[in-house]
């Protein structure tokens, strides 16, 4: 019997009751304007101070380093954009990795092409890790800014930030990562990692979306990139989305209440899933590492078949699933992120990511073992250059 799964949770996530339930009363009942120097207003700026409060200790943080953003593609231009302009003059050049996603990447593309600065983008190994000597080989007189993802948006690498942090501390570089990926899902601490600014979007663990984070070290503060009214302490104009910030709070510290126990739970149906297909499936491969690995994330590849195909097929067995980042599934070139581990074009096309959550179960397992075998049969079957 068909049965719907819902395996993209690494594009999106629902809204949890938690954080709806927090959001509700700030639409209509305490739609307050946090700026305003009336009672009502004050009331919702304390509420949104308190959501600041809670994101803080969520991250190891102090609240006067967190500033609310759009999402976390600003909170990444936020940070690169800004770094830049307020250390250009101490030196213009940046360190990156070569699968970081897209809003670093483009990001750093315009400070090369526009603002004269230098890029390093550094090789990954097989399995997605940026190497931490490769860091520190990298780092000159004039390097500004390290920028390494906490985990990898395509095929789950859990990198080495508290190394990568170690190294630029030591340097006296500041240290950005995109934490995107990681937060509500594995265990983030600010001082432990090293970083001095790191990125997270609301919609990635059952927050709301159009709402993000930067965290910003003290002392360091960065110019503004969205000018307007001073909100955010002069650092991020714009009427504050008090629903959305409460909302991403919620979301964020009931994900962290159950960081260990979900994550455990989450890694077991990733494996079985994993070593399930592995079995029930000739050359296919795993793409990422089997250890440091984001708990629900389930990447392969399958030769002699397009991912598209895979995708249309799965999704009309009821299966949600991705081809890559959700933010560039639209294009038909290979994910740079499977070329970046190697991979090459004719197999990288036939890739599938399974990003499992919170609603998933074993029975959702069972089924994707059941219905993918199949599909990629069936497409092989049409398939020109397949032999068995």
């Amino acid at each position: 019997m068909k049965r719907n799964v819902y395996a993209d949770h690494a594009a999106t996530t629902a809204l949890s009751d938690t954080a709806l339930n927090a959001m509700l009363p700030y639409f209509q009942e305490k739609f307050g304007n946090p700026s305003s120097l009336y009672g009502f207003g004050q009331a919702a700026k304390a509420d949104l101070d308190a959501a600041r409060a809670e994101v803080a200790v969520c991250l190891g943080a102090k609240p006067d380093e967190i500033f609310f953003t759009s999402g976390g593609t600003e909170a990444d231009n936020w940070a690169l954009r800004g770094v830049a302009e307020a250390r250009g003059g101490k030196g213009r050049h940046i360190i990156t990795s070569t699968i970081e996603h897209h809003a670093i990447l483009h990001t750093l593309r315009y400070l090369e092409k526009y603002e004269g600065f230098q890029v390093t983008y550094l090789g990954v190994d097989s399995e997605g890790f940026v190497n931490p000597a490769d860091v520190k080989a990298a780092i000159r007189p004039d390097t500004i800014l390290i920028s390494i993802m906490s985990a990898n948006n395509e095929i789950g690498t859990i990198e080495p930030v508290t190394e990568i942090g170690a190294i630029a501390r030591e340097a006296g570089v500041l240290f950005h990562t995109d934490a995107v990926q990681a937060v509500g899902h594995i265990p983030v601490n600010v001082d432990r990692w090293n970083v001095d600014l790191l990125s997270l979007s609301g919609h990635k663990f059952h927050g709301p979306r159009g709402v993000g984070v930067l965290y910003v070290r003290k002392p360091l503060r960065l110019p503004p990139l969205i000018h307007g009214g001073g909100q955010e302490k002069g650092r991020r104009s714009g009427t504050e989305n008090v629903a959305g910030a409460v909302g991403l709070a919620a979301a964020l510290k009931e994900a962290a209440a159950h960081l260990d126990g979900e994550g455990a739970r989450l890694s077991a149906l990733r494996d079985r899933l994993m070593d399930g297909l592995l079995s029930a499936v000739p050359r296919c491969k795993i793409t990422g590492p089997r250890e440091n690995r984001l708990p629900g994330t389930a990447s392969l590849v399958f030769e002699c078949v397009e991912g598209e195909s895979i995708l249309l097929r799965l999704d009309a067995m009821g299966i949600q699933s991705s081809s890559g980042s959700a933010c560039s599934s639209a294009s038909l070139d290979p994910s740079h992120v499977l070329l970046g581990i190697g991979l090459p074009h004719e197999i990288a096309h036939g890739s599938v990511r399974l990003s499992l959550g919170r609603e998933n179960t074993g029975e959702d397992v069972d089924y994707m073992l059941k219905v993918i075998p199949e599909v990629i049969a069936g497409l092989r079957a049409m398939s020109p250059i397949w032999e068995d």
